[in-house]
């Protein structure tokens, strides 16, 4: 998995790419993660157009980034959502939890 962010007005975006499997590289994200929260991001949006592929504990990633934030009174947005990945969330009822887009910029606007 590779992330890039970027500001975008007063949302913080962060691009994921490649395959979204737990292990070292989710490390890597929640550190990110962490590191945006500390320096006051509340509105994120996670553009999930370049995933590939995603498994149970890539699940488990995107759940445990969901709880971070809200937790520290934020709010997480998924945007570009692949039909795979769409299928899973429906398969396993988080449809329910995630607020999903089908852009990155539709994900942005929402928070306005």
């Amino acid at each position: 998995m590779k992330l890039t962010s970027e500001k975008r007005g007063d949302v913080f975006v962060i691009n994921l790419k490649g395959k979204i499997m737990g292990g070292p590289e989710s490390t890597q994200f929640h550190d990110h993660l962490k590191e945006a929260i500390a320096r006051g991001e509340r509105k994120v949006v996670l553009d999930l157009g370049g995933v590939e592929w995603m498994n149970s504990s890539g699940l488990g990633v995107l759940i445990s980034a969901f709880t971070t934030l809200r937790n520290a009174g934020g709010e997480m947005k998924l945007g570009r959502i692949t039909e795979k990945i769409q299928s899973l969330l429906i398969i396993t009822k988080l449809s329910t939890v995630f607020d999903t887009h089908d852009t990155a910029e539709d994900a942005v606007n929402s928070f306005q």
